[in-house]
C-alpha cells in the first residue's frame, strides 16, 4: 500500500492543532443552537451530527437546542394556514401551537436524534415540557408611539419567554453520556404550551448549566459592521454600542440578547458562526483561527 506522506502530514497537523482545544474543553458543557441552512441541507445535517458525536467522544458535553421555522412554515402551508409575524415573531394561536409542537417536538427533534445516533452518538430528544424543564410565561410586545397615551400591548398568543430552567434532567442525561437534543417549547404555570425563540432558550440554558461556551449557528458569517466586514472579538459593551448605533438590528437582536444574557451570567464566551459551512462547529472549536464572531464579558 502506497502512503501519501503529504496527506498524512496534513492530518497530523490538524490533530496537533486540535489537541489543546480538546484538553481545554474536556469535561466542559458546550451548548449549540442548531438552525438555519444547516437544518435543511442534507450534507450539512450529516456533518453537524458527526461534529456533535466527535465532541462527545473526545470528552466534551454538547447540548443541542434546535429551531425549525422553515419546517413549521411548510406544515402550516399544507393546512392552508397563513403565518403572521410581528417584530420577527410568529403570532401563534392554539391551532398553530399544535402544529409547532408536532413539528418541533416530533418531526424535527426526532430527525436530529436519529442523525446523531446514526453517527454513533447516544442522543435523547426532549421538549421543555419534559420534566417541567422550561417554565415559560406569555411574551407580550409593548409598542409605543407619540399617538398613544400608554404603550400598546400586542398579544402574540402562545409565544413565550423563559421564566426559569430546571437542569436536573439534562444533568442526569449528560452524566450518563447521552446527548440532549432540545426543542424550544416551554410550559406555563397553567400547563399551556409556549413557542419560544430557540436562541433565547439556548442562552438561558447555557447560563443555567454554566456552560463553557455557547455556539449560535446562523446563515451569515457572523456579526457584520456597516461596511459588511466581519466583527470578531467583541465585549458586551462593544455589542451594546453596536445596538445603539443601529449596526445590530432586526432578526439578529434575539441572537445578541441570548449572547449577552449568557456572558452576563457566567458563560465564558459566545460564538456566532456561519452554519452554511460544512463542519462549522468543529472549525470553531478545534482550530486556532475559529470562525464567526466571538462575544465575551
Amino acid at each position: 500500500m502506497t502512503i501519501n506522506i503529504s496527506n498524512a502530514k496534513n492530518i497530523a497537523t490538524v490533530l496537533i492543532e486540535a489537541l489543546p482545544y480538546i484538553q481545554r474543553f474536556q469535561g466542559q458543557t458546550i451548548v449549540v443552537k442548531y438552525g438555519g441552512n444547516a437544518m435543511v441541507d442534507e450534507k450539512l445535517k450529516a456533518g453537524f451530527a458527526r461534529d456533535i458525536v466527535l465532541m462527545k467522544h473526545v470528552g466534551m458535553n454538547p447540548v443541542v437546542v434546535h429551531g425549525g421555522g422553515p419546517q413549521i412554515e411548510n406544515q402550516l402551508k399544507r393546512v392552508d394556514k397563513e403565518s403572521t409575524f410581528i417584530e420577527g415573531m410568529r403570532v401563534t394561536d392554539a391551532e398553530t401551537m399544535d402544529i409547532v409542537e408536532m413539528v418541533l417536538g416530533g418531526l424535527v427533534n426526532k430527525e436530529i436524534v436519529n442523525l446523531v445516533n446514526q453517527q454513533g452518538g447516544k442522543a435523547v430528544g426532549l421538549t421543555g415540557k419534559d420534566g417541567n424543564m422550561i417554565r415559560a410565561k406569555k411574551l407580550n410586545i409593548h409598542r409605543t408611539s407619540s399617538e398613544l397615551a400608554t404603550p400598546e400591548i400586542i398579544d402574540l398568543g402562545h409565544v413565550g419567554e423563559v421564566e426559569r430552567i430546571n437542569s436536573e434532567l439534562i444533568n442526569k442525561l449528560v452524566k450518563d453520556d447521552f446527548i440532549p437534543i432540545i426543542a424550544p417549547i416551554g410550559v406555563g404555570e397553567d400547563g399551556s404550551s409556549y413557542n419560544i425563540n430557540a436562541d433565547l432558550v439556548a442562552g438561558k440554558l447555557a447560563a443555567t448549566l454554566q456552560a463553557e461556551k455557547l455556539i449560535l449557528m446562523t446563515n451569515i458569517p457572523g456579526l457584520l459592521d456597516k461596511n459588511n466586514a466581519l466583527l470578531t472579538g467583541l465585549t458586551a459593551k462593544d455589542v451594546d454600542r453596536l445596538i445603539a448605533d443601529g449596526t445590530i438590528y432586526g432578526g439578529m437582536l434575539p441572537k445578541i440578547a441570548s449572547a449577552l444574557d449568557a456572558v452576563h451570567n457566567g458563560v465564558t464566551n459566545v460564538q456566532i458562526i456561519d452554519g452554511r459551512l460544512e463542519h462549522a462547529v468543529l472549525l470553531e472549536i478545534f482550530t486556532d483561527q475559529g470562525i464567526g464572531t466571538l462575544i465575551h464579558a
